[in-house]
């Protein structure tokens, strides 16, 4: 089996034998992670972190403080379920725990409370309005229905459905949070792309229900896996860029 099909902004021309590896004609909708691929939330998380790390003369570098996030946020959310905000306010305490400081209440919540600041990526929102006028659009995301609210008001394209992990009581990776998807949008998984910048959280989980599955492999302080659980999968198109993909979409689907 050859690997995935590579895609950066750098080769804008795209060549013709890769674009047909991914028929984009045959799907009916697209979903999207949120955090991470639509949204940056390595900057929302080194805003809101690194105050607090610096409050208390605690200095990590970029990479490790992602890698001690992505732990800490995983380990969280493998517990009983309870709503992304607590899992937010456990890693601000984690990183305590771990680093031997006592963060403040409000340090807690300063990083659940920073997250409807967290901006999109550049090419977000033109991306998404491409995508829109060729495929129903829709959000699989691991965040409370609030926190989604605030973000959705920067990503300016009407949503056909949004999935949480609060509607779901369940986060990815788990099968739950696209199962409910699956009976939420009714679309058969061979006609459904879904797009993420974890492999772990999303590339894996969907592949196994049958969707394409594109990793959206952004630039990162922390290659290849951001603030995400660092795993290995073979997507069916790599993009570093939602603009990317919104181009090869469109040379896909012309007739």
């Amino acid at each position: 089996m050859t690997g995935p099909l590579v895609a950066s902004a750098e080769n804008r021309q795209g060549k013709t034998e890769d674009r047909d590896r991914l028929d984009f004609s045959r799907f009916r909708v697209v979903t999207f992670d949120c955090y991470g691929t639509l949204i940056d939330w390595e900057t929302g998380i080194f805003s809101a972190l690194c105050p607090i790390l610096r409050a208390h003369g605690k200095l990590l570098s970029d990479p490790e403080l992602l890698a001690l996030y992505s732990e800490l946020e995983a380990d969280s959310e493998q517990r009983e379920f309870r709503r992304y905000r607590e899992v937010l306010q456990a890693v601000v305490r984690g990183f305590g725990e771990r680093l031997g400081f006592s963060p403040s209440e409000a340090e807690i919540r300063s990083l659940p409370d920073s997250l409807a600041n967290w901006p999109p990526f550049p090419d977000t929102v033109a991306a998404l309005r491409k995508l829109k006028s060729r495929y129903r659009l829709a959000i699989i995301s691991n965040v409370d229905d609030d926190l989604f609210a605030a973000t959705a008001r920067r990503l300016e394209v009407t949503f056909d459905h949004v999935i949480s992990a609060e509607q779901a009581s369940a986060y990815k990776p788990s099968l739950k949070i696209f199962q409910l998807a699956q009976r939420r949008i009714g679309v058969p998984p061979a006609q459904w792309l879904h797009a993420g910048q974890s492999v772990y959280h999303d590339v894996i989980p969907a592949q196994s229900l049958g969707m394409a599955a594109v990793w959206v492999n952004r630039a990162s302080a922390r290659p290849g896996s951001g603030a995400a659980k660092a795993a290995s999968g073979k997507p069916d198109l790599e993009v570093s860029d939602l603009q990317t993909l919104a181009r090869l979409a469109e040379a896909g689907t012309k007739n």
